[in-house]
């Protein structure tokens, strides 16, 4: 049975969506992602592009009010940013709670290129974090076996 993941962040426009697209990539359909946030707006573009960037493409994934899941059991509950962290609701089961904490990429003022560079940098620290935490998680379940 498929692990189920929500990734929550306050607006579900960046991090959140961002993070959704690569877990998505990087699980290989081994596990159901899912984001929200608990003020949602709309996916940036600039998380749009930086994830295009590497060939992931979120234009289709919209932002989602966190109260549409709180019915519904996950495996792990991440937050991307402190204020979803500090405000994440109860969630029934045993969902295990994760918080990595993100600057929002979406506060950077410049150019359109020092823009996107915050959100190729977040998207960055977003894949390590994920990658490690798949890796990490492919070592417990093997130890479980043995």
């Amino acid at each position: 049975m498929k692990k189920r993941v929500l990734i929550l962040c306050t607006h579900n426009s960046s991090r959140s969506q961002m993070a959704e697209g690569l877990l998505r990539y990087l699980a290989d359909d081994t596990i159901e992602v899912f984001s929200a946030g608990s003020e949602p707006s709309s996916v940036n573009p600039y998380a749009v592009q930086a994830m295009t960037l590497l060939g992931i493409d979120i234009r289709r994934q919209s932002s989602k009010s966190l109260s549409i899941y709180l019915s519904q059991p996950f495996d792990y509950v991440i937050t991307v940013c402190d204020t979803a962290a500090e405000n994440c609701p109860f969630f029934p089961g045993k969902a295990e709670r994760i918080h990595w904490s993100f600057p929002d990429p979406s506060s950077v003022k410049g150019t359109d290129q020092e823009r996107l560079a915050a959100f190729i940098t977040v998207r960055d620290g977003l894949k390590q974090q994920l990658s490690d935490w798949i890796s990490a998680r492919a070592l417990e379940t093997s130890q479980q076996i043995n």
